[in-house]
């Protein structure tokens, strides 16, 4: 191995290992907030509120922050996103159930911005790091970089759904002031370690001089984005809100929940990471991955649909209708997030990589915006069954999208070869 291949995979494992620990905490932090305020008597509705601005933020940072990976380097990004994230926590520990509901709401809402605005700077700085890590280490390995990216996302969210479960064990052993106490510490040293590890200039590139110039995308990069606001907007209309507050309602405990949803997306974490051979690959990277795209996002619109038929039936125990019913979702979407985590990257030139990644994953977060106002709207009005049918209209637009993918990279843009 050459030093530039070991320093890239190098890069690439540390990257990794600082995400998890983002991860980890992130992932807590959802359950903690989400079961207190249940707690408190908050409705579903308000519940769902909470968490707007910390995908409203998201959006903005995700796309200044590709912007701002490319002018400033990876690993700065990626140690401002931790700093923030630990600002959040603080934040949100000073909470009072003794304050009025208005300035309560009012400053977990602000808080929850900040912590969104640090989830997605160090998104985008992280999956941007792959692509650099990737080249330093020789970016002609069959395969690799389709590898690399499944890996990275795979783990990244079974780390997560570590993150569910620590979420409702802080809650239940030390209570929500002292978790995110705990949980700050913790990233602490995470940034510690990104500081003195990383090259401080990873990624640095010459970034965009105009609005004009970054809004400059090429038509995968274009269609993936509006394909991925569908995409994660399907999931989060029924999984951030309607899934833990119907499993709660109907018996189970925040233990329980919090135990299901971690396991739930362990086991997505580890269908994303086993995704490159669940896929048919091709010399060129797209010609058979994007196929492969559009045939996933069609079976897994189909899932949410016969589910919300199965409930509709009046099962005898629908609590294992859903929960049977999200493992299979959660395989298919596992599939389809992993398959076009790679296609951004593959569609993505290689100078501006992290402005590509950027722009992809704010729309990300604005699919999960509007999932999760659907999610709070839907549950309240129409339960669970409102919040599958509104997961498979988005599922069907995501595939209707997928049909217009090009199969071959744009050649006017820069780019590494993939396959």
């Amino acid at each position: 191995m050459t030093g530039s291949s070991a320093s890239g995979l190098r890069n690439y494992a540390i990257v990794t290992a600082a995400y998890w620990g983002f991860t980890l905490t992130d992932g807590a932090l959802r359950m903690l907030v989400l079961f207190t305020f249940f707690q408190l008597g908050y409705s579903p509705f308000t519940l769902a509120f909470l968490f707007l601005l910390y995908e409203a933020a998201g959006i903005g940072a995700n796309f200044i922050g590709g912007w701002l990976a490319a002018r400033y380097g990876i690993t700065r990004m990626l140690t401002v996103g931790l700093v923030t994230q630990i600002a959040g926590f603080l934040l949100l520990s000073a909470v009072s159930p003794e304050w009025g509901s208005t300035l309560l709401v009012t400053w977990v809402l602000l808080a929850q911005g900040v912590c969104g605005v640090a989830k997605d700077l160090t998104k985008t700085a992280s999956k941007s790091a792959i692509k650099i890590t990737e080249s330093q280490a020789g970016g002609q390995a069959e395969g690799r970089l389709f590898k690399w990216v499944a890996w990275f996302t795979g783990s990244k969210n079974a780390m997560k759904g570590v993150g569910f479960f620590l979420g409702g064990l802080l809650l239940q052993l030390v209570g929500f002031r002292y978790g995110l106490w705990l949980m700050a510490g913790a990233l602490f040293l995470v940034m510690l370690g990104v500081v003195f590890s990383l090259p401080a200039m990873m990624g640095k590139a010459k970034a965009s001089a105009s609005a004009r110039e970054l809004l400059a995308k090429s038509k995968g990069i274009n269609l993936l984005a509006a394909a991925r606001v569908a995409l994660f907007g399907a999931r989060d209309v029924w999984f951030v809100v309607g899934v833990p507050v119907f499993l709660y309602a109907s018996g189970w405990t925040f233990t329980m929940v919090g135990a299901f949803l971690a396991l739930w997306t362990i086991g997505y974490g580890l269908v994303q990471a086993a995704a490159p051979s669940l896929v048919a690959r091709s010399p060129d990277g797209l010609s058979r991955e994007v196929p492969a795209a559009r045939w996933w996002s069609l079976g897994l619109a189909l899932v949410p649909a016969l589910i919300a038929v199965a409930l509709a039936l009046d099962p005898p125990d629908p609590t294992l209708a859903l929960v049977v019913g999200l493992a299979v979702f959660g395989i298919a979407f596992a599939v389809n997030s992993s398959v076009h985590s790679y296609l951004v990257l593959a569609y993505a030139g290689s100078e501006k990589a992290a402005e590509d990644v950027g722009f992809y994953y704010a729309a990300n977060a604005a699919g999960r915006f509007l999932g999760i106002l659907a999610s709070g709207f839907l549950y309240q009005f129409g339960g669970i069954y409102a919040c599958l049918i509104g997961s498979a209209v988005m599922l069907f637009l995501c595939w209707l999208i997928t049909l217009a993918l090009p199969t071959q990279a744009d050649s006017s843009r820069p780019t590494v070869r993939v396959a």
